[in-house]
């Protein structure tokens, strides 16, 4: 579904390298977790493919289904199938999530040749999606993230990617800053949304998300590039180690002999 091929990116407005070189495959039906300290790139990686236009590809190439999204703005590549949720959820006074997603959800649905949907149609539909996150119907009449505590932003990001029901998702540490409640009402609700036809990507400086979601693949990020790739076994590792067991071999050679 996605092929990440040596990607190199860097800050447009100063040219600092973040990425350098990173390859990656995800298939249909997979969650993928990405792990990594502090300016590793996690975040920067989902960004980029996502197409934020902070940052410039160097090198490489991103190919969704085949095709090369490199040259695609943000919303052309939403109509494709992909969704990014953010790690700091943005407030939208003034518009309600009813009107933002029946939007959202009808532009998609005309670009993929889907059914579009009127008003009651869609309040029934996305009323269906509030249980996977535990929330009233009156949830939707609400202002986008507006006036919404830590934990109710995190769930709207869950929502809004059920409702848009998309390829491919790229889930910026929607863990961070959940209690435990949220944090298992936020993972039952990717559990249920992960399926056969679409794949997750979760970005995440904890292991404990993966408590309750099971991945595929776990890919640790050392200095913009992934450093090691393993099943959960790895990210329980992490937990217990930390990073410098992969940092250490990663820094630069002496005398031709690795520190």
């Amino acid at each position: 579904m996605l092929e990440i091929k040596d990607l190199h990116v860097c800050v447009e407005e100063d040219g600092t390298e973040i990425l350098k070189g990173v390859n990656l495959t995800i298939n249909e039906g997979e969650v993928h977790a990405i792990m990594g300290p502090n300016g590793s790139g996690k975040s920067t990686l989902s960004k980029v493919v996502a197409g934020h236009e902070a940052y410039e590809v160097t090198q490489g190439d991103i190919l969704f289904e085949g095709e090369s999204i490199l040259e695609l703005e943000a919303d052309e590549r939403a109509h494709l199938g992909l969704f990014l949720a953010f790690q700091y959820p943005v407030e939208v006074p003034g518009v309600t999530n009813k009107n933002l997603l029946r939007q959202a959800y009808n532009t998609i649905a005309q670009e993929q040749g889907r059914e579009e949907l009127d008003p009651l149609q869609f309040e029934d539909y996305a009323k269906e999606k509030l249980d996977l996150i535990k929330m009233k119907p009156e949830f939707i009449e609400r202002s986008v993230n507006a006036g919404f505590s830590g934990g109710e932003k995190k769930r709207n990001e869950i929502f809004q990617m059920a409702v848009l029901d998309p390829k491919i998702s790229f889930l910026d540490e929607t863990d961070s800053g959940l209690d435990i409640d949220a944090l298992k009402t936020v993972a039952n609700g990717i559990n249920q949304i992960a399926d056969d036809d679409n794949a997750v990507v979760m970005v995440t400086h904890y292991q404990r998300i993966l408590d309750y979601i099971t991945p595929d693949h776990v890919h640790v990020m050392i200095d913009g590039e992934i450093a090691k790739s393993g099943d959960k076994d790895l990210a329980i590792k992490l937990e217990e180690q930390g990073y410098d067991w992969l940092i250490e071999p990663a820094t630069a050679s002496v005398n031709g002999e690795q520190q």
